[in-house]
């Protein structure tokens, strides 16, 4: 009983219940009273009437410890919950609030199921990281320059085998677009790419880390640092070739919008893998195609400007001579080439000393010479040197000097002396 006498009120109620009495006591008029705590003088008169009637209790509104006549049901709640549990455990209060819509009908706001989750003690509120000080202004067109990074992550979750997700995002607008592949490399690389450019288009500019497979790191010969000429990697050449700028972060946070990409589809691309129950590179791939233009209509953004300045690649024009891994070989005089241990003839008269070896994408290898593909077949069997019973070597060897020939005796310096002032004499 002694609880029930208990008045809780906050600071606010306390000051406002303060000004009030004054206001009965007529200490104050009520206009004054109304300046005093922020309300019109028709609240005020009805807050004065009610700390009259029922004393402090006035101030306080009467809703307080009732339940909401638009509270959910403790059945909905349990029900939530048990999906939680089962089906979306580790997804984020916002996600599965979209999920529960999505499938199981369910319509609930996130805010409200993150109360839930932290008291039930399945979710903690996570830090707010700190703004970085520097601010970029996005570039204006779509297409003017694009990040990409290749994320190591389980995307799979143990079901398969671990993937890399190559991601491309567009600085102006957030347009997404990304391929699974089994590391992170020279070939998957200009894979992703090629596919982008049969997507979109060439874009303007590229911005990358200085990964090894984005940025080479051979040291450059005197004459490179003469010319200052910087050594190029297979990538960048490539690009290069294609009019594509080349622009190389130093840090992770100067291409951060990448790096957010990544937080997001290791959060919510992961989980949908997982309701799907995909295990293979081949059919994460295939759901790419219909998980990304869902994802990009969602959280694209409006560009300043809404020109697209990808450069569109004609149909008869062939990417791979492009992308695709350059070495310069040398030619032998018996017109053979030696290239990652192997052994290939060329079957054409070459009229340069030089040619180039082509490692395409699809796996074929292509000898060029000055521009053209030249005809070659691979020696399976090295030549086998034929050793000779004889060896010839004892026939050329000088003979050896006899025992007693004057090359074998110790030299008398006396002579010899004698020999010099007898020449010094005669001249």
């Amino acid at each position: 009983m002694a609880e029930e006498d208990i008045i809780r009120m906050s600071i606010r109620e306390v000051k406002r219940l303060k000004v009030i009495q004054e206001a009965i006591e007529r200490q104050i008029t009520q206009r004054v009273a109304a300046s005093m705590i922020g309300l019109s003088e028709r609240q005020t008169r009805r807050l004065v009437r009610g700390v009259r009637e029922e004393g402090e209790r006035g101030v306080i509104h009467r809703l307080r410890g009732r339940f909401s006549n638009r509270k959910t049901p403790a059945k909905i709640k349990a029900k939530v919950l048990m999906l939680y549990r089962g089906r979306y455990f580790g997804f984020g209060p916002t996600f599965a609030s979209e999920k529960l819509g999505e499938v199981d009908g369910i319509k609930l706001s996130d805010e409200t199921l993150r109360k839930w989750l932290m008291e039930a003690g399945l979710w903690q509120r996570r830090r707010k990281r700190s703004r970085h000080r520097q601010w970029r202004q996005r570039k204006e067109c779509f297409g003017e320059m694009v990040q990409l990074d290749g994320s190591h992550h389980d995307w799979l979750e143990g079901r398969g085998p671990e993937l890399v997700l190559m991601a491309y995002i567009d600085d102006a607008t957030n347009n997404v677009f990304a391929r699974f592949y089994d590391y992170e490399g020279t070939i998957p690389a200009m894979d992703s790419f090629k596919c982008y450019v049969r997507r979109y288009g060439l874009p303007i500019s590229i911005y990358l880390d200085r990964h090894s497979t984005y940025k080479s790191t051979k040291k450059p010969t005197e004459w490179e640092e003469f010319e200052k000429i910087e050594p190029l990697s297979q990538f960048e050449r490539a690009l290069e070739a294609l009019g594509v700028e080349v622009i190389h972060a130093y840090s992770p946070q100067a291409k951060g919008r990448v790096e957010r990409l990544f937080g997001v589809l290791q959060d919510r691309l992961v989980k949908e893998m997982r309701l799907r129950g995909i295990k293979d590179k081949e059919s994460a791939n295939e759901f790419l195609k219909e998980y990304l233009p869902e994802f990009n209509r969602r959280f694209r953004v409006c560009p300043a400007n809404d020109t697209d300045v990808h450069v569109r690649v004609p149909k008869y024009f062939n990417l791979d001579k492009y992308l695709c891994i350059k070495t310069e070989r040398t030619v032998r005089n018996d017109n053979t080439i030696a290239h990652n241990s192997k052994l290939y003839q060329i079957e054409e008269v070459v009229k340069s000393k030089k040619v180039i070896v082509e490692e395409r994408l699809n796996g074929s290898l292509h000898i060029m010479g000055k521009g053209t593909s030249l005809q070659y077949r691979e020696i399976a069997e090295k030549p086998v040197k034929i050793e000779q019973a004889i060896d010839l070597r004892r026939f050329h060897r000088p003979p050896k000097p006899a025992e007693n020939h004057p090359w074998r005796k110790p030299l008398n310096w006396n002579i010899v002396a004698k020999k010099e002032d007898a020449c010094i004499l005669t001249k």
